[in-house]
């Protein structure tokens, strides 16, 4: 019944900003922890970043610490990933993912996947 769907992704230049959008539709979206993950192609499924169910807690992979922010606006059941100072290497299918016990900084107990949005980034 809970759907996730991502927006915002595109074609951008080195050094450009993005901001992806996961709009949640269903059960009640404030109860869940929020997760942001990326698949380049060829690779494994990696952690970018997520957030409590409050939005007062956030943690990041290093790979993205200090260009990516995670945040969420529970009255509008939707979370965003704003991506700056975007790099060749954040080429990737983005997926956003909902939990209610997810463990920290994995993939691990997120219930709730989306279908993902491109971002591609040319040097």
């Amino acid at each position: 019944q809970v759907q996730l769907v991502e927006s915002g992704g595109g074609l951008v230049q080195a050094g450009a900003s993005l901001r992806l959008s996961c709009a949640a539709s269903g059960r009640t979206f404030r109860n869940y922890a929020m997760g942001w993950f990326r698949q380049a192609a060829g690779n494994e499924r990696e952690f970018v970043a997520d957030i409590n169910w409050s939005g007062g807690t956030t943690y990041y992979a290093d790979s993205v610490k200090g260009r990516f922010t995670i945040s969420r606006d529970n009255a509008k059941n939707t979370a965003y990933l704003q991506m700056n100072s975007l790099k060749p290497e954040d080429t990737a299918v983005y997926y956003c993912a909902a939990g209610g016990s997810p463990i920290r900084g994995t993939a691990l107990g997120y219930d709730y996947w989306g279908q993902g949005t491109q971002v591609t980034v040319s040097s």
